[in-house]
């Protein structure tokens, strides 16, 4: 340090504190970055890399960017992750004794991003943070610094329950405690969070005590107060937008695990983050940004209180028969701006004048939205419109004060309407006359020197002047006008008069743009003594807008308004695919039924790829969440459950961040809804077992459906391809077969996509791949190959199934076969493998093998398989396998 200049030492001492962030150092007109900062900054920005003495031996790195385009610098890199802190001068440069005082006046980071093209409108822009306490205890608190929202709940049970929930917030930072462990760092890491931050303080700042007021016990009280206490720390300015923290319990809403949402895409597609083709997409009708934020919201948290279900079913039921009604209130909401953030900007102050207008425009709906409720006949309407708080003396204070179309900068004036104060309209009546009295100075002077092309003229450095072309300066007396400049082509001149006038008009200028600032900031702080219940309006009209968006959505597309069964029962009458059906447009669309109860609890779904299996499972799952959030669903009839919790497994995807296979992510999804299930579920299996060999999967897959049925009791929908487990309708009373239709037409397969009772006859995997356009020759050897393994599987599946006893895990029973007849069945099942590659195998080449490997086919010949479950039987076989590596 002690080599450096003062000025590169203030940077250094600056920058010791913001180590994991940009610093955007001011100097003049610019901001700079040095050392590394420059190094990385001139990388990810693509901007010139410099250096310049710094009193060392070497010199230093510098990069810099602009004061007035350093915001699209810096959401450049907030969307890589990274943070920025703004360093600026906070004294005169021209009164400064030494180097100019800087300091920093905000830290900007993923989760704390106020405006820019970084936030999406109908996206909440969290940050979160988390705590680990003793007993399996997990505090969640996050919070959007653009809408105030903020929220609170204590997890209990294993720290996946905590990952999750931070998921599914899509939280874009976290807030952690120095001391939090490398493998919890690095399981948030791997869920597509963009900042890490560290916040040890966990005392109860008196600056927000209020705000907890609903807050109990004091492990969400110090998370929250970790999450406010650097929020405030990072932000250094007001937040008197922050909203009470809301406490919830998980335990209140549907609860969908992350993989669930992604897998029955319901705001981001399982091959991007993409919206379109999602439920989100469907669902959005939302005429305002605050809308479909709630909207989402709403989506990831689907209700089981049926009585907050059934009064979102009667607004939307209501306004569904109201079709005028529905339209002119959704055209008034056209007009409603983003309420929650422009609060947000109030607090913050960094509000502009066209955002004041906004507001103003916002509020000036209201009146009529309330009056349209209050017509119709439905008391929750009118309850609804009491919540619409007009906020009157706002709006009046904004209709007095703001001109119609203000511009978008403080600090030029033209903001405030004539007649609202006494001293700003003397200022304007003077800088008016003034240049009025100018303009007649022009006339004057070219009267009376008859120069036509004499103008009066100004700039900054100058002020007015007389402009004469040097071609007509021989027209003018001698000491007529007082030299000032001189031109190329001509000369400018002052007179006493001129200056004089200048002065007023200039200084009347200058005290009207400072007075214009002065009473904008006032009105600002005006209004935002209006926050609270401009939040409270905000919430109304987001309501409001989603409930009209269901309404709109529910008549064009013909859904009906779901009943709610307490016996625990599904009748669907002809339910479809609520995206599908849109994807498709005019296609005519197959509905389908769905009818479950006590005695119906799992269906297992058959037939072939392609046919609509994934498809009707999703389906089901889609109603019953948009049953739950109180919209109406695609059927002609519809009576469901309350469900607590979606589990699906459908679709298999290599984990490449933590190196786990298809099959491993597979076991885990599914290993999650066997342990978390209850009776009161929704369980969506789609070819479990797929991901290994052909007996083990099948073996899982009857496990599972068996420990299901028995332990579990949930509604589950469970489709394969293994066709051996068909015969469990025989074993299982709650068990029934249904299958995806599909007939042969001249030997080519034609999909009926309509469900019905029973088992598939078979799977047209060899027509599918017909479809595929494979090569006729191999179509013509599979189907060769896959008569003779036919007659085999036939055989292994008779004894694999031949009886069950009631209790789940008891041994089954059935005749020993043959020993001739387990010959002939390897024999032939080896015979079609090898002739698949060639029709005159080699010979057999005789094998000698170890003590050890003897010792482990003598124990595999003395087993009686068949007399095992298939979980015994997989336990058996992995005992062997370890003997033999070991």
């Amino acid at each position: 340090m002690a080599t450096y200049t003062p000025m590169i030492k203030q940077y250094l001492q600056v920058k010791a504190d913001y180590q994991d962030a940009f610093l955007f150092f001011r100097l003049g007109d610019f901001y700079e970055m040095f050392f590394e900062d420059a190094l990385k900054a001139s990388q990810e920005l693509e901007i010139t890399l410099t250096s310049r003495e710094g009193g060392g031996e070497e010199r230093i790195p510098m990069c810099g960017v602009p004061y007035h385009s350093a915001p699209n610098y810096i959401e450049q890199l907030i969307a890589k992750g990274y943070k920025v802190a703004i360093c600026e001068q906070t004294e005169d440069p021209k009164t400064a004794k030494g180097v100019v005082k800087r300091e920093v006046v905000q830290l900007i980071t993923p989760g704390t991003m106020m405006e820019g093209r970084g936030l999406t409108d109908k996206e909440n822009n969290f940050i979160a943070s988390v705590s680990i306490f003793p007993g399996d205890k997990y505090g969640f608190a996050c919070s959007d610094l653009t809408t105030g929202e903020s929220r609170a709940t204590l997890l209990t049970g294993n720290i996946e329950e905590l990952i999750n929930e931070l998921t599914m917030s899509g939280a874009k930072e976290v807030v952690i405690e120095s001391s939090l462990s490398p493998e919890i760092e690095k399981k948030l890491k791997e869920r597509s969070i963009l900042a890490l931050s560290i916040e040890d303080n966990t005392e109860l700042n008196e600056s927000f005590k209020e705000l907890f007021s609903e807050l109990e016990g004091s492990e969400l009280r110090k998370t929250a107060s970790r999450l406010f206490n650097y929020l405030f720390r990072t932000q250094k300015r007001s937040l008197d937008h922050l909203q009470k923290v809301s406490v919830y319990k998980v335990q209140q809403f549907m609860k969908i695990d992350y993989f669930s949402k992604r897998n029955l895409e319901l705001t981001e597609t399982i091959r991007s983050t993409a919206k379109k083709g999602t439920l989100l997409w469907l669902l959005d009708e939302t005429m305002t940004a605050m809308g479909g934020r709630m909207l989402k919201q709403w989506i990831n948290r689907p209700l089981i209180e049926q009585e907050d279900i059934r009064r979102r079913q009667g607004m939307v039921e209501l306004f569904v028969g109201q079709f005028f009604e529905r339209q002119e209130l959704r055209e008034k909401l056209k007009e409603v701006y983003d309420l929650e953030r422009l609060a947000g900007r109030v607090a913050f102050g960094n509000l502009n004048p066209r955002d004041l207008m906004q507001l103003k425009r916002s509020l000036l709906q209201v009146p009529s939205l309330k009056h349209i409720l209050q017509s119709l006949p439905l008391e929750e309407a009118a309850r609804m419109s009491d919540r619409l708080d007009p906020c009157e003396e706002a709006a009046d204070l904004l209709e007095q004060a703001i001109v119609d179309n203000p511009p978008m900068s403080v600090k030029e004036g033209n903001i405030i309407r004539d007649g609202y104060d006494e001293q700003l309209d003397q200022y304007r009546d003077a800088s008016r006359n003034g240049k009025t009295w100018i303009a007649m100075l022009e006339r004057q002077e070219r009267e009376k020197t008859g120069i036509k092309s004499l103008k009066v003229g100004y700039n900054r450095i100058f002020g007015y002047y007389i402009e004469v072309t040097r071609a007509n300066l021989h027209l003018l007396q001698e000491g007529q006008y007082e030299r000032k400049q001189t031109l190329s082509n001509a000369e400018r001149f002052i007179t006493p008069e001129l200056k004089e006038k200048e002065e007023l008009i200039l200084a009347a200028e200058e005290k009207s743009v400072e007075l214009e600032y002065q009473l904008f900031t006032g009105i600002r702080e005006t209004i935002k003594e209006y926050i609270p219940r401009l939040q409270g309006l905000a919430k109304a009209l987001s309501e409001l807008d989603v409930l009209l968006g269901f309404a709109e959505l529910s008549e064009q597309r013909r859904y009906v308004r779901p009943s709610f069964s307490v016996h625990r029962k599904i009748v669907l009458k002809d339910g479809r695919h609520p995206v599908v059906e849109k994807v498709m447009n005019a296609q005519e669309y197959v509905p389908n039924d769905c009818s479950m109860d006590s005695e119906r609890e799992v269906l297992l779904i058959t037939g072939p790829n392609m046919s609509g299996k994934s498809t009707y499972m999703r389906q089901i799952a889609l109603t019953a969440i948009m049953a739950q959030i109180g919209c109406f669903v695609p059927a002609s009839e519809a009576v469901m459950p309350i469900f607590d919790q979606v589990f699906t497994r459908i679709g298999a995807a290599d984990d490449l961040v933590s190196g786990q296979s298809t099959f491993m992510v597979e076991m885990l999804e599914a290993k999650n809804a066997i342990t978390n299930a209850t009776e009161n579920s929704l369980i969506l299996f789609d070819e479990i077992g797929r991901g290994t060999s052909t007996y083990d999967g099948m073996a899982l897959a009857q496990a599972m459906i068996e420990y299901i049925h028995d332990k579990i009791g949930a509604k589950t929908l469970f489709s394969t391809h293994y066709h051996e487990l068909t015969t469990l309708e025989n074993e299982l009373l709650k068990l029934k077969n249904v299958h995806v239709s599909a007939v042969e037409q001249n030997g080519k397969v034609v999909f009926l996509h309509k469900i019905r009772e029973g088992a598939a006859d078979k799977s047209y995997g060899i027509h599918v791949a017909q479809l595929a356009e494979l090569p006729a020759e191999l179509i013509e050897r599979a189907a060769e190959i896959l008569q003779i393994l036919e007659q085999t599987d036939a055989q292994i599946s008779t004894e694999l199934h031949g009886q069950r006893s009631s209790g789940y895990g008891t041994p089954v029973k059935t005749e020993e076969l043959q020993e001739s007849q387990r010959l002939q069945i390897a024999e032939t099942a080896a015979a079609a493998q090898l002739s698949f590659f060639d029709e005159d195998p080699m010979p057999k080449k005789e094998s000698t093998i170890s003590k050890k490997e003897k010792l482990v086919l003598d124990k595999l010949t003395g087993i009686e398989i068949l007399d095992m479950t298939p979980l015994q039987a997989i336990n058996v076989l992995y005992e062997l396998q370890k003997k033999l590596r070991s």
